[in-house]
């Protein structure tokens, strides 16, 4: 069946990238999942001819990848919870929010955010389908709205006189299956002379350092600002300002508002759509040679792993993350080459990287047991998990990252 964009609707038939076949990269195991069949899809990106949107094969629905005991849980970062404190301080004072706003956050997670929002007493509301993420924003006294968000919820909340100055969306735009809907229920959900802001990963650095770790089933669509600009439009808004963020290895943050809004678009605006343009975006050769630079990256990790093991040196990981799982799987890694991976998230300790099968344990294990090398794999925050573990381990010890090429440190 020939897959059609999920914007413009053009029959795509160019391929991006093809990861092969891997489980939901979130859907962690437990000891009794082992002896049962597990699960896997196609991991492949198509990109559209005419509007350029990048996204995910079709395969299956957002139900079975956001499920209730989704383990990723927004708090467990102390990087990202001071990026949201900042956010949080800068947006109130840029739009000089108060105890007479409504702040919206879709995709709320573990209400990393809003806790901020509440302790300035600026009323708002979460919208998070997970139920396990909700229930700990909620315990922090955060108000959330357990479902999924698109155009029929938005029309009940503004029906129910619940619009909202200012909206956020941090890291869903990507996971939203139907954008359109998504778009149209920004709309409805914004005051007139409200604002949107929506973070993800931009598409320009993915292809620039080659992040292809970051494509995965929850990802369907991998976003430049352009392309966000011509889907903002055909909804009725406008995006008018956007800033580049270090997160997740080069991210957007853009401001958008109802087309008619008074608000001015920015230079900076402005001089990103040049540069997107400059390098090519809205041509198809800027698609082109993507796989083979992913699958150098995978022989690097290989031949980097394999010499490991021949030499008796032993490796674990750090970070359960999704961007691990699809370099692990892609890669064909299972414990033989990575014996353990240690993350600080309680819900996946004691359980099983899908696919690879490698099991999970708390930080303190990477200094109970000896090991030679650590593979950070949420290289994003490479810096931080150095600062957090060096003073726990022997100076003998390397810490290595795989993306966009692969660095001993």
């Amino acid at each position: 069946m020939t897959q059609t964009c999920r914007h413009c609707g053009t029959k795509l038939h160019r391929e991006f990238l093809d990861l092969g076949y891997a489980p939901p990269s979130n859907a962690y195991l437990e000891a009794s999942d082992l002896s049962a069949p597990e699960v896997t899809y196609p991991l492949r990106l198509m990109v559209c001819d005419t509007c350029f949107l990048v996204q995910t094969q079709d395969y299956t629905d957002a139900e079975s990848l956001f499920a209730n005991d989704y383990a990723y849980f927004s708090s467990t970062s102390k990087g990202w919870l001071t990026h949201a404190a900042h956010y949080s301080e800068m947006i109130t004072k840029r739009l000089g929010l108060g105890q007479d706003s409504f702040v919206v956050e879709v995709a709320s997670n573990d209400g990393y955010l809003l806790r901020n929002f509440v302790e300035t007493g600026i009323p708002s509301l979460g919208i998070e389908p997970t139920r396990s993420t909700a229930q700990a924003a909620e315990a922090l006294g955060v108000n959330v709205l357990q479902e999924f968000f698109g155009e029929a919820l938005a029309l009940k909340l503004a029906d129910d006189s619940r619009q909202a100055d200012l909206i956020i969306g941090n890291n869903v735009y990507a996971h939203v299956p139907d954008i359109n809907d998504f778009t149209k229920g920004l709309k409805q959900l914004l005051k007139p002379d409200g604002v949107i802001t929506l973070e993800f990963p931009h598409l320009m650095r993915l292809v620039e350092f080659c992040q292809f770790d970051t494509v995965y089933h929850e990802h369907f669509s991998y976003l430049s600002l352009g392309t966000v600009s011509r889907i903002f439009a055909a909804a009725g808004l406008r995006v008018f300002d956007v800033e580049e963020l270090p997160t997740h290895g080069g991210s957007l943050r853009i401001y958008g508002c109802h087309s008619n809004s008074g608000h001015r678009d920015s230079d900076a605006l402005q001089r990103l759509l040049a540069e997107e343009n400059d390098r090519g975006m809205t041509t198809p050769d800027f698609y082109e040679n993507f796989q083979q630079r992913a699958e150098n990256i995978k022989d690097q990790l290989l031949e980097f792993l394999l010499d490991a093991k021949r030499n008796g040196k032993k490796v674990a990981a750090y970070g359960a993350a999704a961007k691990g799982n699809t370099l692990l799987n892609f890669s064909g890694v299972r414990p033989d080459l990575v014996s353990f991976v240690c993350d600080a998230a309680p819900a996946k300790q004691g359980k099983f990287l899908p696919g690879s099968h490698i099991p999970i344990f708390p930080p303190d294990m990477l200094s109970e047991r000896h090991v030679d090398y650590v593979l950070i794999l949420p290289w994003n925050i490479a810096a931080e998990v150095r600062s957090q573990l060096a003073g726990q381990l022997p100076d003998t010890v390397k810490f290595v990252t795989a993306v966009p090429e692969l660095r001993l440190s």
